[in-house]
């Protein structure tokens, strides 16, 4: 049987992690949740073991000592998924703007021989209704500085919403990624593309969170920026 592990980053989660875990955990396909909690202080983290009480198996809680970064939570529960041998590894937000009905499709194509699965907004079918003209230019622009610099090919470079075979990650310098925020995210595609992986998307619909604060901020952009440039340079250096 088909195995995926999933990755749930929290922090300052407590309106959504209950509902959400137990959506995965009805999925129709065999996944387990691995929730790595940055010392959330309204008390996401304490929710989370409560679940992983109530689902001995199903449910992993990583605890860590503060806010670190997005990046380095994918890397914790990238290791403690490792460990357990799925054959996919999904990443996902907490606040359902991933939503857990689209997983079936992303891991159904994960099966027919793609490495990465994109959850994409920007494919035929995709969508962010809730978006603002300013949030979509945005977005469309970092994705096609994203393109036109790396060569990325997927439409959706900055999607975190991902399903990863275990052994791609497992080949893949994971350890050597200098980004933290949401920059991870277009490293972690640049690695992938660039090692000869195949990547496909399914479309979602990005729904802005109800529930809760945004995590993104004018600071996380300007690394984003930074990454780019950074791996830009790399490109050309070979």
């Amino acid at each position: 049987m088909t195995t995926t592990q999933i990755i749930v980053p929290t922090y300052n989660e407590c309106e959504n992690i209950n509902q959400l875990v137990l959506m995965l955990l009805e999925l129709p396909v065999d996944v387990s949740v691995i929730v790595v909690d940055d010392n959330s202080p309204d008390g996401t983290g304490q929710l989370a073991d409560q679940l992983a009480e109530q689902h001995p198996g199903r449910v992993r809680v990583i605890h860590r000592s503060g806010k670190l970064g997005l990046g380095t939570a994918y890397l914790a529960g990238y290791r403690e998924a490792f460990t357990l041998q799925p054959d996919f590894i999904i990443t996902m937000d907490a606040d359902f703007s991933h939503h857990p009905r689209f997983i079936p499709s992303m891991v159904e194509k994960a099966g027919n021989g793609f490495d990465l699965v994109i959850g994409s907004r920007y494919v035929p079918g995709g969508d962010t209704p809730d978006f603002p003209w300013y949030r979509r230019l945005l977005s469309w622009g970092a994705n096609q500085f994203a393109h036109v610099l790396l060569g990325l090919r997927a439409r959706d470079a900055t999607a975190g919403f991902r399903c990863y075979r275990r052994e791609v990650l497992e080949t893949l310098p994971i350890d050597s990624i200098k980004s933290s925020g949401y920059s991870f995210l277009i490293e972690m595609l640049f690695l992938v593309q660039n090692a000869g992986y195949r990547v496909g998307e399914v479309p979602i619909i990005f729904e802005d969170r109800k529930l809760g604060q945004s995590k993104i901020s004018q600071q996380e952009i300007v690394k984003a920026l930074n990454t780019v440039f950074r791996l830009f340079f790399r490109r050309l250096s070979g």
